[in-house]
């Protein structure tokens, strides 16, 4: 291998990019009604982890998998910096699971794009001055199993190990028999690769960069989330003969309940309230309803509000349940508090920006992103790139080929300059 003086300049192959996230992105396609599948530890959610896994051992890295199932690719350097104390890498990566009915962008191409990183390092002949890692992490979306962004968080600490194994999805089973199924239940204990410093690139999944005609997004910051499910217990009762003001209705205290989350989102100004799922019993048409289940997603980026709105939820709650004489209860599936990503590293996203001489702003993030929860192990950082329409989550999620490269030069040179590798 040349040395670092001799070695060609670092390039990345965009063409090699571009066609790795059209096989993936193939893996649990929909033929018929578009878009893929590839839900956390099903079958084509293996095969997406197979192929990921094999590109991996083409550029000939370091593969390990860890007992929640993240997949780590290492490239190491020639020398480490002390015997038997090798360096902390310098991670890049995301998720390939994907929600119901997916587009081929959200998670992958941050995957991909860190193998592109480390392929042109391997192309130039260089050997980075500490481990470089592309990681891929289990379950980020929480489409089958609960919390989201499950992988990263076990990772860092965050969920003890045998709670995560424990889960159960929505389909019944148990997460740890399901890796253990599909052949990625690992032997490395979670979080023993921590990470120098973590970048994640992602599309952007809302409308802000497309809208103003910017090229890149520098994330210095992600929102709060909050998850929780409620339950209201009324009485079942005939539609037609029981008068209104004796009726206890889970239905009417259930959309109640959804208008105020409402007012609380427009009353904040900056709070996102979403009602996802809801179930109704028994669903006949003339039976008033006996139980709503249905679940919250609250978001700020501000703290302070994200609890006002929780408080303010969970007094409205209260009051209803004592007007409507129904019973309402709340479980917490989740809840994330906002996060400041490192400034040292987004002030190193915009001085590669400049120097490639592309348009760009200082944003947060309205989604999760598994760089939130390594944040709190190692300096992280994120890039975004346009999504057209802010569409994510959906067949028609798109960001033109030329955007999903340049990003990925922004994540090369940022690499480059961090590990002392000018291009």
């Amino acid at each position: 291998m040349p040395d670092k003086n001799t070695a060609a300049a670092l390039r990345l192959n965009g063409l090699v990019l571009l066609q790795q996230l059209r096989e993936l992105g193939e893996i649990g396609a929909d033929p018929v009604a578009g878009g893929r599948t590839r839900v956390a530890l099903t079958d084509a959610e293996k095969a997406g982890r197979d192929r990921l896994v094999a590109w991996m051992r083409e550029l000939d890295l370091d593969v390990q998998i860890d007992r929640i199932g993240n997949i780590f690719g290492t490239l190491s350097p020639a020398v480490a910096d002390a015997p038997g104390k090798p360096s902390r890498p310098l991670m890049m990566g995301s998720h390939i699971d994907t929600v119901v009915n997916a587009g081929a962008l959200d998670g992958c191409y941050g995957v991909l794009a860190g193998l592109a990183v480390v392929r042109a390092f391997r192309d130039a002949g260089r050997t980075p001055l500490r481990p470089m890692t592309v990681a891929a992490f289990t379950n980020e979306e929480g489409a089958r199993f609960h919390p989201d962004m499950m992988g990263s968080l076990v990772h860092a600490g965050g969920l003890p190990l045998d709670e995560a194994l424990d889960a159960i999805g929505t389909d019944g089973a148990r997460l740890g028999d399901e890796l253990a199924r599909i052949g990625y239940a690992g032997a490395m204990h979670p979080g023993t690769l921590v990470p120098h410093e973590y970048l994640e690139l992602h599309i952007e999944q809302g409308p802000i960069l497309e809208a103003e005609g910017l090229e890149i997004g520098i994330v210095e910051s992600l929102q709060g989330i909050s998850w929780q499910q409620v339950t209201v217990q009324g009485n079942a009762n005939h539609a037609g003969t029981t008068p209104t003001r004796l009726r206890h209705d889970a239905a009417y205290a259930a959309a109640a309940a959804v208008a105020e989350l409402r007012r609380i989102a427009v009353d904040s100004g900056t709070t996102l309230a979403t009602v996802g799922t809801m179930r109704i019993e028994p669903g006949v048409i003339n039976v008033i309803a006996r139980k709503a289940v249905f679940t919250v997603d609250m978001r700020d980026p501000d703290e302070q509000r994200l609890v006002a709105g929780e408080a303010r939820f969970a007094r409205f709650l209260t009051k209803l349940a004592h007007d409507e004489g129904v019973r309402i209860s709340t479980e917490r599936l989740a809840r994330f508090s906002p996060v400041v990503f490192n400034a040292e590293l987004t002030d190193a996203i915009e001085a590669s920006v400049k120097r490639l001489g592309l348009s760009y702003k200082r944003m947060t993030s309205g989604a999760g992103h598994d760089a939130q929860m390594i944040a709190r192990i190692a300096p992280a950082a994120m890039i975004f790139v346009p999504s057209r329409g802010g569409i994510s989550h959906n067949p028609r999620e798109h960001t033109d080929d030329d955007q999903l490269v340049r990003g990925a030069e922004v994540l090369l040179d940022v690499v480059a300059q961090r590990l002392g590798a000018t291009r």
